[in-house]
């Protein structure tokens, strides 16, 4: 249902100018009187956004920390959502910040107190966020599951195997609700791309689906994560061919908060991935009494085929620092998996018979046979001269071919860019120097409006920088020296290989790690102060905690790009790919960490930067993106 705008419009003012004189009062005025300060960075980005919409542009709104953003762009967003029908949506750069976003005592709560209106704001997570009960079905029978599953089972409602009426059906399943649940062990039951929802029997009764209708009806705001958005946008031309709804509804506006990490979500989308175990799983599902043997020996050969392909990767691949394992195309690999295509292909036109027999449940069979397609095109990829990058990894515990487009420019040109639709990227560093080049050109976005703002803090009062000349081996003695002074620290590393090395070198306890539970839970537990250090590889950017519960960052490593096949790429096409690819990387990523300090004006505390051999001469580099000059 279509809301009341939080402001009168009349005849002889449109709708923008009335917009503009409802901010000017929110922002000089009523906040200022809850205790909010009022702050000339945020209100100028406020005003920027609004010219962004009236013009439909595309618009880097860079704001040092403290600006304000969130409220900035959600005063606006909501208006126009109202005034438009169509809801506001933001894009946050993971799902750990989408939990930020709307927290209890977040941005979004305070404007619903302190203006006194109702905001209806929705989450849209991606589907590996939730819980699929087919698979959970599967994981219960595994006696070795029983501990985790105890906790995902209480977290059912009645509904899902009962007969309870229509009315008592409700959203449930998101990975937050299983707070005590590892990563690891969510892997065994949540959403997985081989799963048939359009055939499911449980499809009704399904946490993903139940969710999906409910933010739907957003009046005011979604929000998502920059993955979610665009699996929706490289989907929905299909799922509408399809006769299936689009992921999201229409929007009247993007917001795309922590912007700068875009392109990253947009490779991820339009990425392919054959895994070691999932084909012979698969085709052990349907190999039932009744199947022609034709088909069973089909079936057979290509799992004989598929596992030669990962024992040839297996040998052929290699790791230097990240979990990325750079392949050895050799021509025995490349025959394989051009018989693999030959005997996929060979084997969908057998299921077409198969189909006709119903010897094999018409789920197993779906699941099976959009498998195989994409098992057949992602090999097609593999196998041609192509613009791609490929990889070997390790993902939920099996070794995992990737294939990856190098460039996304034209295809997000396309679905996103050029649909006149106004998008907002907001983040505290959008820019070097105040040069939004790197990004724009990452993103191959031809036209936008800019802006840069610094932070209202006063950097010298409340933060101290030190930086910390010492060998790769004694930065964990270093740590631990550190960490004996007891203070709520974050360690920040460039990588999980890099963490995990520190994990099993050091000697101090009261540490937690990302990825040993669900992730917001753990960022709550340590703003409550349950533990003093927590190490993160993915918390550059977004953590926002207040006061005491952070008062220290140790940034371990500088965070240039790790050595992997995906930026070895981007090296490979560039004509100085230290300055072009190496050094942007690590500054932007250097500043985020970096703002996950200092949050508020009560906030204060100490950045500890480790430098090694390597990374020590180039202190001079990254000097004149720090808040205040270092202090040794």
């Amino acid at each position: 249902m279509k809301q009341a705008l939080p402001f009168k419009l009349s005849k002889d003012r449109s709708f923008f100018e009335s917009l503009g004189d409802w901010m000017g009062d929110v922002l000089y005025d009523e906040l200022p009187e809850k205790g909010f300060e009022c702050r000339d960075e945020q209100i100028f980005m406020a005003y920027q956004i609004e010219k962004a919409l009236k013009e439909k542009n595309v618009l880097f709104a860079e704001a040092g920390v403290g600006t304000g953003k969130t409220i900035a762009y959600l005063l606006p967003a909501i208006s126009y959502a109202r005034y438009t029908g169509k809801p506001a949506l933001i894009a946050c750069a993971d799902e750990t910040l989408i939990e930020q976003l709307v927290k209890e005592a977040g941005d979004i709560f305070k404007l619903q107190n302190y203006l006194d209106i109702k905001i209806d704001v929705r989450l849209a997570k991606s589907r590996s966020q939730y819980l699929c009960l087919k698979r959970l079905e599967e994981a219960q029978k595994d006696s070795d599951n029983d501990f985790f599953i105890e906790e995902i089972e209480d977290g059912v409602p009645d509904f899902v195997y009962g007969s309870s009426s229509l009315q008592s059906i409700f959203p449930f399943g998101e990975r937050s609700q299983f707070s005590g649940v590892s990563d690891v062990d969510w892997q065994k039951v949540n959403f997985h791309p081989t799963q048939q929802c359009t055939v499911c029997d449980l499809r009704n009764r399904c946490g993903q689906t139940i969710h999906r209708q409910h933010y739907r009806e957003s009046s005011d705001l979604i929000i998502c994560s920059h993955d979610f958005l665009m699996e929706h946008l490289w989907t929905k031309d299909s799922r509408v061919r399809e006769g299936q709804l689009p992921f999201l509804p229409e929007v009247s506006m993007i917001v795309l908060d922590e912007g700068h990490l875009l392109e990253f979500a947009a490779q991820k989308a339009l990425t392919y991935e054959v895994q070691s175990e999932t084909l012979i799983r698969l085709l052990e599902r349907v190999m039932v009494d009744g199947v022609r043997e034709k088909t069973l020996n089909l079936m057979e050969v290509l799992q004989d085929t598929h596992e030669k392909i990962f024992s040839v990767l297996r040998i052929g691949s290699f790791a230097e620092e990240t979990e990325r394992m750079k392949i050895n195309k050799s021509s025995e690999l490349m025959q394989l998996c051009k018989h693999a295509i030959k005997i996929t292909d060979d084997l969908l036109e057998e299921f077409v018979f198969e189909s006709e027999l119903f010897t094999i449940p018409e789920y197993e069979l779906r699941m099976v046979e959009e498998f195989l397609e994409q098992y057949s095109f992602s090999l097609r990829l593999f196998t041609e001269k192509g613009d791609g990058v490929e990889w070997l990894e390790i993902i939920d515990g099996y070794e995992t071919l990737i294939i990856m487009p190098r460039l996304v420019t034209d295809i997000l040109n396309e679905k996103l860019f050029s649909t006149k639709l106004p998008i907002i990227f907001s983040s505290a560093t959008l820019s070097i120097e105040k040069d939004f080049t790197y990004l724009a050109d990452s993103l191959g976005i031809e036209k936008f409006q800019s802006f840069s703002v610094p932070s209202p803090f006063d950097y010298d009062e409340v933060m101290k920088v030190r930086t910390h000349h010492i060998s790769q081996e004694e930065k964990v003695s270093e740590v631990d020296h550190l960490l004996k002074a007891k203070q709520q620290t974050l360690i920040l590393f460039k990588s999980k290989a890099a963490m995990d090395k520190f994990r099993s070198s050091t000697s101090t306890d009261d540490i937690a790690y990302e990825g040993d539970r669900e992730l917001s839970t753990i960022v709550k537990e340590f703003q409550n102060g349950e533990f003093s250090t927590l190490c993160s590889y993915h918390l550059w950017e977004g953590l926002d905690l207040p006061k005491e519960a952070l008062t220290r960052v140790i940034i371990y490593d500088l965070p240039f790009p790790p050595v992997d096949p995906l930026f070895d790429a981007k090296r490979s096409f560039s004509n100085n790919p230290f300055e072009e690819v190496e050094l942007p990387f690590m500054l932007l990523r250097l500043q985020q960490g970096i703002g996950r300090l200092i949050r508020t004006s009560e906030d204060y505390g100490e950045i500890h930067l480790l430098l090694n051999e390597e990374e020590a001469p180039l202190e001079g580099r990254f000097v004149g993106i720090l808040p205040t000059p270092i202090s040794n």
